[in-house]
């Protein structure tokens, strides 16, 4: 009985020292980030998010003496490679990138060659703020579990956008948009693949007619692979000389494709962001009367991630940043339609009421759908079907005619 005792006695001041250690673990990164420069390797397309990412670099220096550069990127490859040549060159710390926005066949792509630092994301301070039961996406990408090694800060769906005056009932299933666009030529069209966007809104189609969605959560099978993929190119060979300029040319990527929208030149457009629209109304580049819609169904949804490079020179400084990003307050102003209008990783319920009511203040805008509204969020397909439909939309639709 004594031995009974004690043992409890021994678990209980361990857990009780746990959060204490945890707490002094955490004021030695804090220590060592002071006066670091983190270097934030971050695709650079969108004003708005990168007035997001000096916000938060504001914040990292006032609140931590932490400086936040970011590095626009084209391509989150172009990262991708630049840690896996100093891998190749031996260069195992002093590296040029300390972080990256990620996730995809990208994540997948580094987790498999080790060019990841040390699982970081569960040890963060604000990570009991993460949704991980309400919104599995935080620690599942593409099918690949993160198993600490990238932290979220961003949760998208696919939404489509129309101009409720003109476009009044938005074709809501597939067959129904694939009819809209053949008698309705130049109005719709989608980022050249292998963008982002582009490829999701194909594998968003191939979600809609495969025969059997649930191989999409298996890595391509090159024995079932053309059957499988057979109807999404059919769909795509009756659709394709009634987009815009009769699929001769595609927009760049979504800023280029929300610009198509602004000027009227399409009539639905799409995001991963169900809060751009209401952001670009707020900001006047699109009139009061747009709104968004999902398909019957459900549309993609999935978690945009941080992730930290075996050899970043400012690891410490990485994980404070990484942190910032989850706090309520920085949440909070990224689902601000006024700035991004991006949805939230942390789950409201732990909150404090202070911070729960940053979000309850929110007015998410006109055009923005409730939760309840989106409709289900569809799991990313395995990171392999992204690079291969890509590839076979080039071959097929991308060279020059």
């Amino acid at each position: 009985m004594l031995r009974r005792t004690m043992g409890a006695a021994l678990v209980c001041l361990a857990a009780l020292a746990s959060p204490a250690r945890a707490d002094e673990a955490w004021d030695r990164v804090l220590a060592e980030a002071e006066g670091q420069t983190v270097y934030w390797h971050a695709w650079g397309g969108d004003p708005k998010i990168n007035a997001f990412i000096s916000w938060v670099g504001d914040q990292a220096r006032a609140r931590y003496g932490v400086t936040l550069e970011q590095v626009k990127l084209a391509d989150t490859t172009d990262a991708v490679a630049r840690v896996l040549a100093e891998k190749q060159a031996g260069r195992s710390e002093g590296g040029a990138v300390d972080l990256i926005w990620i996730n995809g066949e990208n994540f997948a792509a580094m987790k498999a060659q080790g060019l990841l630092s040390e699982p970081f994301a569960e040890s963060l301070p604000n990570w009991p703020l993460v949704d991980v039961a309400g919104k599995p996406a935080v620690v599942t990408d593409f099918t690949e579990a993160t198993d600490g090694l990238e932290s979220p800060w961003a949760m998208a769906q696919l939404v489509f956008e129309h101009d409720s005056e003109r476009l009044p009932a938005p074709p809501r299933r597939l067959s129904d948009l694939l009819a809209w666009i053949e008698v309705n030529p130049g109005r719709f069209t989608f980022p050249q693949p292998p963008d982002y966007l582009g490829t999701t809104f194909l594998k968003q189609v191939l979600y809609g007619v495969i025969e059997d969605p649930r191989l999409l959560q298996k890595p391509v099978d090159p024995a079932t692979y053309e059957e499988a993929t057979a109807p999404l190119w059919d769909w795509l060979d009756r659709a394709e000389p009634h987009l815009w300029r009769e699929g001769r040319a595609y927009p760049a990527n979504e800023p280029a494709l929300g610009q198509l929208f602004a000027d009227g030149e399409i009539a639905i457009s799409f995001a991963f962001n169900p809060g751009r629209a209401s952001a670009a109304i707020a900001a006047g580049e699109l009139p009061d009367t747009v709104r968004t819609f999902t398909l019957e169904g459900g549309t993609i949804g999935n978690a945009s991630f941080v992730a930290i490079p075996f050899n970043a020179s400012h690891e410490a400084g990485a994980k404070v940043i990484a942190n910032l990003l989850l706090d309520p307050e920085v949440q909070a102003r990224a689902q601000d339609p006024a700035m991004l209008g991006f949805q939230t990783v942390l789950d409201l319920a732990r909150l404090s009421p202070e911070d729960r009511a940053r979000f309850d203040a929110l007015d998410l805008g006109l055009a923005t759908l409730a939760p309840d509204e989106l409709g289900p969020a569809l799991l990313e397909p395995d990171a392999s079907w992204m690079e291969r439909i890509a590839e076979d939309w080039t071959r097929r639709y991308g060279t020059a005619r």
